[in-house]
C-alpha cells in the first residue's frame, strides 16, 4: 500500500469516526467550523490571500466533498446567511436616507445599465455554448449579480467603503439585490408550462409593499422610543437583545413578503441611521456580523464540488475567466463613462468582478421550473464558486494597477513656480496655513505625493504640483532655493525629519517652520534649531480646553489667563526636556494625585521614594508618559 492510500484510508476512518460520533457529540460540528477557522484564517492572511478566501478553503476542506467532517451544510445556511443580513444593517447604519438619495443617480443608472450589459453579454456567451435562450438569459443576468458579502467587506477592511469609488461600487450592489425580486420572477416566467408559472401577481405586489411599510414603521416609530425605555434598564443584554431582533425582524418580514432578507436588515439600518442610538446598535451587532460573516463564507465553500470542478475543469476554467474579464471590463467602461477616474474604475471593476450568492438561488430555482439543466447549473455554481474565491487576488490586482499608475502620475512642471513660501504638504494643515498666506497676496508653491489629494485640491482651484519633498531635485524644482519661508506641513515624523535635513543642509537662508507630530517630534525640531514649530493637536486642544472651561461657568479673562499660564508652563517643560531628558519638568503639570479609598487598607507596605526607586520602577510608568507625549 503507498503512503497517499494510506493517507487516504486514516482520513476516512478519522471522517467515519467523526459522523458516527456527531449525534453523541452535539458540540462537534461547532468544535470543527471554530477550528477550522482559527487555522485557516489566519494562515491565508499571513499568505495576503485574505480571511475571505481563508474561509472559503475552510469550507471546502470540511465540507462533504472533501474530507466529508461537515457533511450537510445545508444545516447552517439558514444561520449563516445571517452574516450579510447584518452585515447590510450595519452598512445601512452608515447611510442616512439624504446620502441614500445623493446615490440615486449611481444605483438607478450605473447600476442598472451594468446588470443589462453584462447579463446581456454572458447570456450570448452562454447562447453561443448551448444553452437555450430562457436558460442563456437567467444565467447571464444571475452572473452579472456580484457578491455584497464579498465586496463589502473587502472595502470595509481597506477603509475604502466611504471612498468615491466604493460608493459608486456599493451603489451596484444595492440594485443588484433589489434585481433579485424581479430576476426570481422572471425564472417563473420562463418556467414551461402553466402549472409551474406563478408570475408575481396584484396580492403578492401589496405584499411586498406591506411588508416595506412595517419594516419603516416600526424601525422610524417604534423602535426609538423601545431602545430610550430599555436604555433605563441599565442592562447591555437586553440592549443587544432588543437590536437582534429588530435586525432579525426586519429581514423576516420582508423573506415572508418574498423580498430579501438583507434588503429588509439594510432598510431597518438605513431608517436609524439618524438614531441617537446608532452607535450602541452598530456595537452590539458587529461581534455577532463577523462570526456569522465568516460562517457564510465556510458554508459557500462547503457548496464547491471539487469533483464537479476536476471533471470540468476547462469549462469552469473558461467560465470563471470569461465573467472576471467580461464583468471587469463592462464594469470599467461605463465607470469612465459615468465620470470615474481610471484608477477608480479598475477598483470597481475589480471588487465587483465575482459572481454573488444569490446566484445560487437563481440557478437552483431555475432547475427547481426545469428552466435550467441540473449539470449546466452544478458547473455555474462552481463557476461563481471559484470567482468568489478569487475575489480578493482580482481585487488586490486591480487595486495594485491603478496604485502603480497613480504612483506613474508625471512630476509636474515647476517652471512656473516661484512663490516666497513653499508648502510641502497640501493636506487639512497645509491647506489652512496656505489660507492665511494667500489672504495676504503672498505667492505660495505647494507640493503633494498623494495623487489624490492634488485632485481633489485641483477641483477646488489650488495649484498643487505633484512631488515628494523628502527629494532634493523636487525641492530645488519647486524654487526651495529662493523661497524666503518653507512650511513642511506632512503629517509622518520620519519624512518631516528627511525634509528638515536636507532644507538645513542645501538651502539654509529658508526660514523653516515645521509641523510637528507630538511632544519627542517637537523635542527633535528644537534641537535641529528650527525657526518655528507647533505640535499638531497643540492648539486646537488648548481651545477647545478653554471653551469647556467657559462652559463650565469661567470668564474669558480667566480663561485667557489659564491659557497663558498652560502655555508658559509648556514651553518651560519643553525646555527643560531638552536640557535635561524627557522626563524632566513633571512639576509643570497639573496632575490630580491618587489618594486612597476611606477605611481601605493598603495591598502593601509603603516604602520611602528616592531618585533609586524612581528610576528602578521608571518601567511601571505607562509608554506615553515615559516617551513625554503629554
Amino acid at each position: 500500500m503507498s503512503t497517499a492510500q494510506a493517507a487516504q484510508n486514516v482520513a476516512e476512518h478519522v471522517t467515519q469516526a467523526v459522523v458516527d460520533h456527531a449525534s453523541e457529540a452535539p458540540l462537534l460540528y461547532p468544535l470543527i467550523l471554530l477550528a477550522a477557522a482559527v487555522i485557516a484564517v489566519p494562515l491565508f492572511r499571513q499568505l495576503r490571500l485574505g480571511s475571505v478566501v481563508g474561509y472559503l478553503a475552510a469550507g471546502v476542506v470540511i465540507g462533504p466533498h472533501v474530507t466529508g467532517l461537515f457533511d450537510d451544510p445545508e444545516s447552517v445556511f439558514s444561520l449563516a446567511e445571517l452574516g450579510v443580513v447584518l452585515l447590510l444593517f450595519i452598512i445601512g447604519l452608515e447611510l442616512k436616507p439624504s446620502r441614500l438619495w445623493t446615490m440615486r443617480h449611481d444605483i438607478l443608472g450605473f447600476g442598472l445599465i451594468q446588470v443589462a450589459l453584462c447579463g446581456g453579454a454572458l447570456a450570448s456567451i452562454g447562447h453561443m455554448f448551448g444553452l437555450n435562450w430562457h436558460a442563456s438569459i437567467i444565467s447571464g443576468l444571475g452572473l452579472a449579480l456580484s457578491s455584497t458579502a464579498f465586496a463589502a467587506p473587502l472595502m470595509e477592511e481597506r477603509g475604502e467603503l466611504t471612498s468615491p469609488y466604493g460608493q459608486r461600487a456599493f451603489s451596484i450592489l444595492l440594485l443588484q439585490d433589489l434585481a433579485v425580486v424581479p430576476l426570481l420572477a422572471l425564472v417563473a416566467i420562463f418556467a414551461p408550462g402553466k402549472d409551474a408559472a406563478h408570475p408575481a401577481g396584484l396580492a403578492t405586489t401589496l405584499a411586498m409593499l406591506a411588508a416595506v411599510g412595517i419594516v419603516v414603521v416600526a424601525a422610524r416609530y417604534v423602535m426609538n422610543p423601545l431602545f430610550s425605555l430599555l436604555s433605563k434598564t441599565k442592562s447591555h443584554e437586553i440592549m443587544t437583545a432588543a437590536a437582534l431582533l429588530l435586525v432579525l425582524g426586519a429581514a423576516t418580514v420582508m423573506e415572508l413578503a418574498g423580498l430579501s432578507m438583507a434588503l429588509g436588515a439594510f432598510l431597518a439600518g438605513i431608517l436609524l441611521a439618524e438614531s441617537s442610538f446608532r452607535h450602541e446598535l452598530e456595537a452590539d451587532i458587529e461581534p455577532f456580523r463577523g462570526l456569522l460573516l465568516g460562517l457564510f463564507f465556510m458554508t459557500v465553500g462547503m457548496t464547491i464540488d471539487l469533483e464537479v470542478v476536476y471533471r470540468n475543469w476547462l469549462w469552469v476554467t473558461v467560465g470563471v475567466f470569461t465573467v472576471v474579464a467580461v464583468k471587469l471590463t463592462v464594469i470599467y467602461a461605463v465607470a469612465r463613462v459615468t465620470g470615474s477616474s481610471h484608477e477608480d474604475a479598475l477598483k470597481i471593476g475589480g471588487v465587483l468582478a465575482q459572481g454573488g450568492e444569490f446566484a445560487f438561488v437563481l440557478f437552483g430555482a431555475a432547475v427547481t421550473a426545469h428552466v435550467m439543466k441540473a449539470d449546466n447549473a452544478n458547473i455555474l455554481t462552481a463557476v461563481v464558486g471559484v470567482s468568489l474565491a478569487l475575489t480578493p487576488i482580482v481585487f488586490g490586482l486591480a487595486a495594485r494597477a491603478a496604485k502603480k499608475r497613480e504612483a506613474k502620475m508625471p512630476e509636474a512642471d515647476f517652471s512656473d513656480a516661484d512663490g516666497r513660501v513653499l508648502v510641502i504638504g497640501f493636506g487639512r494643515f497645509g491647506q489652512v496655513v496656505s489660507q492665511f498666506l494667500m489672504a495676504r497676496g503672498i505667492d505660495v508653491t505647494a507640493i503633494d505625493r498623494d495623487a489624490d489629494q492634488i485632485r481633489a485640491a485641483r477641483r477646488f482651484g489650488f495649484q498643487v504640483y505633484y512631488g515628494d519633498g523628502a527629494r532634493l531635485d523636487v525641492l530645488r524644482a519647486a524654487g526651495a532655493g529662493n523661497a524666503v519661508l518653507v512650511a513642511v506641513c506632512v503629517d509622518e515624523r520620519k519624512s518631516s525629519m528627511q525634509i528638515v535635513e536636507l532644507l538645513q543642509q542645501h538651502f539654509p537662508l529658508a526660514k523653516l517652520y515645521v509641523r510637528a507630530y507630538d511632544r519627542r517630534h517637537a523635542l527633535d525640531l528644537l534641537r535641529r534649531n528650527v525657526d518655528f514649530h507647533i505640535r499638531e493637536l497643540y492648539g486646537s486642544a488648548v481651545t477647545f480646553g478653554g471653551a469647556c472651561l467657559e462652559a463650565l461657568g469661567a470668564s474669558r479673562e480667566e480663561v485667557a489667563a489659564v491659557e497663558a499660564d498652560m502655555r508658559r508652563r509648556d514651553t518651560e517643560r519643553l525646555a527643560l526636556q531638552l536640557a535635561e531628558g524627557e522626563l524632566a519638568g513633571k512639576n509643570l503639570m497639573h496632575v490630580k494625585p491618587v489618594m486612597p479609598e476611606p477605611l481601605t487598607q493598603p495591598k502593601r507596605e509603603g516604602r520611602a521614594l528616592s531618585l533609586e526607586t524612581e528610576e528602578a520602577t521608571r518601567e511601571d510608568v505607562p509608554p506615553e508618559v515615559a516617551a513625554g507625549h503629554l
